[in-house]
């Protein structure tokens, strides 16, 4: 099945900025992410959409998928099959020459694979940071043959069909005449190597599985869906290489009363009429701690204060955002008769009209509009 175009599975245009896609990234991952969508294809969409984000935010990757989409360039011709197997470069330079395409040493050292750890965080957990243990299953090297894949006493022996190379000359028919393409050979899979009695406890591979428990540092500031890499804990080397990365992704649960946008802070405090009227000075909550804030004389609902500093610790290090907050005016639903007393006479001497005759009021004048008076 084809992939779908990655600016079409985060849903923006092929203009979008980085601020665009990284928005609708965090909005997909939270509504695809497996702890929280349980439907059947979930997992998949959540995939699928971080893969999309993991190129578009990436300024060589994006120009790279604008230019050639899907299709690696690498491939040769789009990656044809010309009547018997041409699927590169290699394959072009066997057909013609009968070999001489650069061979890749099997046996060379090479780098382990990458693994991934998704971390879900409460929102402090998030803004201040913590250290904690995590376990994690990867392959290690087997400690009963060394990784060989060999019974203990043997070892493994050059393959006697490709003679160590790891690969084998196959002789095809074409238009052209008879051709040679370099395959990988099937008897030691590409290893060069032959195992003719298998460690019992890996099976022959050189690895086992096993739990590792790793300690990680997350950075005050962390947000949803940002990773942070582990270096060398991976899948280990092959052949002596280096092990691969772990990369560790946040999902960050919501606040009850905060909104977090980048490093800022945003929250609603309701206030009595009286108190916007009046003006009085409140305590507000903050993820460092009560603050108080002079809410002035006559202050409107809407109204939004700064409390510079107040945010979340830059991730870089580069100091703190600010806690935005928004007061609401809460008009009381149940008066009594001297709270209503005090309300009327506070209307009155506002000259403020009473409802009723405010109507009377309104209707006089559309009557005298009409009779042109």
């Amino acid at each position: 099945m084809s992939k779908r175009d990655y600016y079409e599975v985060l849903g923006v245009s092929k203009s979008a900025s980085k601020d665009e896609i990284k928005k609708s990234y965090r909005k997909l991952s939270k509504k695809y992410h497996p702890d929280i969508n349980k439907e059947a294809d979930a997992d998949e969409k959540f995939k699928e959409v971080k893969e999309a984000y993991e190129v578009l935010s990436d300024d060589q990757k994006r120009a790279h998928y604008d230019q050639f989409g899907h299709t690696d360039p690498n491939q040769g011709f789009g990656g044809g099959d010309f009547g018997g197997g041409f699927g590169g470069f290699e394959d072009i330079f066997s057909t013609f020459f009968g070999g001489g395409g650069r061979r890749k040493d099997p046996n060379a050292p090479r780098q382990g694979a990458d693994l991934q750890y998704t971390m879900s965080l409460s929102f402090e957990e998030a803004v201040f940071g913590k250290e904690t243990d995590i376990e994690i299953p990867r392959e290690e090297t087997c400690e009963t043959c060394d990784g060989s894949g060999a019974k203990p006493g043997t070892k493994p022996e050059t393959c006697r069909h490709c003679h160590g190379s790891g690969q084998l000359n196959v002789e095809q028919n074409t238009p052209f005449g008879k051709i040679v393409n370099r395959r990988v050979c099937q008897y030691c899979s590409g290893t060069g190597k032959e195992i003719k009695e298998k460690c019992q406890t890996c099976g022959g591979t050189g690895k086992v599985t096993k739990r590792k428990k790793i300690h990680v540092k997350i950075p005050a500031g962390i947000d949803d869906g940002q990773q942070l890499r582990v270096t060398g804990q991976g899948e280990p080397g092959i052949n002596g290489g280096p092990p691969g990365d772990l990369y560790v992704v946040f999902h960050v649960r919501g606040h009850e009363f905060f909104e977090r946008e980048a490093d800022d802070i945003y929250c609603e405090m309701p206030i009595t009429f009286v108190q916007a009227a009046l003006g009085d000075e409140i305590e507000v909550p903050t993820l460092h701690g009560k603050v108080k804030l002079k809410v002035p004389a006559g202050t409107q609902t809407g109204t939004r204060f700064r409390l510079k500093g107040k945010g979340v610790p830059n991730v870089r290090g580069y100091g703190n955002g600010d806690q935005h907050i928004l007061v609401r005016i809460v008009t009381p639903t149940k008066l009594t008769e001297k709270q209503k007393q005090l309300l009327q006479e506070f209307g009155e001497v506002s000259g403020q009209v009473p409802q009723g005759e405010q109507e009377e009021s309104f209707f006089a004048k559309v009557k005298r509009a009409f009779k042109g008076e």
